[in-house]
């Protein structure tokens, strides 16, 4: 199927690519299809894109990319809406807010993204720690934990974290 958007022009998704929300992502209830699409100028971050609406794409991280441990307590309903019987079955993202000044990103660690990476179902669960931030700054920790990418690997082509999502191309029409 072809995905309209603002950010990565139109691309050919397949229906096994496609992560459902049933109930939305907290403020885009209506939003139920989404697609993980590598960013094209960065290795640590991807994007959440909407199938249905073109300007929605929210940067994403693991969040073990810039924390040691990342543990989670999924409620029972958490786990029933996505058909996982634990959290060791999940996928974990974290959304990022990237400000005019980058040293100001944060995350949203009280929300995550949580995935059935085999059913394709996904949700954004609320957790009940008080000790997750809703903006972690996490600018000092990407440096830290990041390795700048050699010359060799610049000119390595990225592979999408949805396998088969590419540009499409005018000429396939």
């Amino acid at each position: 199927m072809l995905v309209q958007t603002s950010r990565f022009g139109p691309l050919d998704v397949q229906e096994e690519d496609l992560i459902h929300f049933p109930e939305g992502l907290l403020g885009f209830d209506n939003l139920t299809r989404f697609v993980l699409l590598d960013d094209p100028n960065e290795d640590i971050f991807a994007w959440l894109q909407s199938c249905e609406e073109p300007s929605v794409a929210f940067p994403v991280l693991e969040p073990e990319i810039f924390m040691e441990s990342y543990n989670v307590n999924l409620t029972k309903s958490d786990m029933e809406a996505i058909k996982v019987s634990s959290p060791s079955e999940c996928q974990f993202f974290v959304i990022i807010t990237i400000p005019e000044d980058p040293k100001e990103m944060t995350a949203n660690l009280k929300a995550p993204i949580v995935i059935n990476s085999k059913e394709r179902l996904a949700k954004q669960c609320v957790l009940q720690d008080n000790r997750l931030a809703i903006r972690e700054p996490i600018f000092k920790r990407l440096q830290q934990k990041v390795v700048p990418r050699s010359s060799k690997d610049q000119d390595a082509p990225k592979k999408n974290l949805s396998s088969s999502v590419r540009p499409h191309k005018e000429s396939e029409l």
